[in-house]
């Protein structure tokens, strides 16, 4: 088989353009950002350096920062354990369902719609009973109405009743990434399995998760970093809301940034959030590369 030779000057021109946008939408503003964080700036009138000034009432004197935190690294925690149920789901649709696609197709739906009118269903399900909420008239049909409240206006349910909302809403995105992962193994290894008196629990142990890992950790990162940058559906819910019970780290930096007009500040807390995501990729990445090697 021929293989062209290319030179190295032909593959730059044609890297070149992409490489060059890249750095333009992620690195430009990401340098911007950490060096804005060193000042006061309402970013309109001119900026006063305040060295790490930002960064010390960040850590030691915002009170909303370090609850966001929690909550976001609460996001983040639900969302990984959301990856193994889609990988069972998927190992079950992939066995004992004949024509898994639609299901997975269905499962995927919420994905594609408008985060805006999933939150816009949501709060109406979450709305008080007297309202027409749905969630609150079940229970009270099923006799539990002493369980009733205002999910989204109660401070200490609030942030779970969204978290719920985005586990619903990803929860076809990370099946559908297991499901393909499952459907990858070639058929030759079961068959094997299946000779050698391997079957049901004992093949998905030895052969479907130690061959589906590579896949299960890219949903892992995927799931942990869109946890970390939560903001829309937050936002569009409760707006962080009541009071600050639902505010993670993007909807508190958004509302620092635009609402106070503290720009410096509120870049200071994105170099935050992309320590913490970079953070947590390489955490991730050493965690899933031991478990590989100890597999092989």
């Amino acid at each position: 088989m021929n293989i062209a030779k290319v030179s190295w000057r032909a593959i730059a021109i044609f890297v070149l353009p992409c490489l060059l946008l890249y750095v333009a939408i992620v690195f430009v503003p990401i340098i911007i950002s950490l060096y804005y964080s060193f000042f006061q700036w309402n970013g309109i009138g001119a900026a006063t350096f305040v060295g790490w000034s930002n960064y010390i009432n960040m850590l030691t004197k915002d009170a909303i920062f370090w609850p966001s935190v929690y909550r976001t690294l609460l996001y983040a925690a639900f969302s990984m354990a959301e990856i193994p149920v889609a990988l069972l789901l998927a190992v079950w649709l992939s066995r004992y369902v004949k024509r898994p696609n639609f299901l997975v197709s269905s499962f995927f739906l919420p994905v594609i719609l408008s985060v805006v009118v999933i939150g816009q269903l949501w709060k109406s399900i979450y709305s008080p009973a007297s309202m027409g909420g749905l969630l609150n008239d079940a229970l009270a049909w099923l006799g539990l109405g002493e369980w009733a409240r205002p999910w989204l206006a109660d401070p200490t349910f609030a942030i779970y009743a969204l978290i719920f909302v985005s586990l619903w809403q990803y929860l076809g995105y990370h099946l559908l990434i297991q499901f393909t992962g499952v459907q990858n193994i070639p058929q030759e290894i079961y068959e094997a399995a299946k000779i050698d008196g391997a079957e049901g629990w004992t093949v998905d142990r030895y052969i479907t998760f130690p061959l589906v890992a590579p896949v299960f950790k890219i949903s892992m990162v995927l799931a942990v970093i869109g946890s970390l940058k939560t903001l829309d559906i937050v936002m569009v819910m409760t707006g962080g809301g009541p009071g600050n019970a639902t505010d993670v780290i993007s909807s508190h930096m958004y509302k620092r940034t635009f609402s106070s007009l503290e720009y410096g500040y509120g870049s200071t807390i994105s170099v935050f959030l992309v320590a913490a995501c970079l953070l947590a990729t390489l955490l991730l990445n050493k965690i899933f590369k031991r478990s590989e090697d100890a597999i092989q």
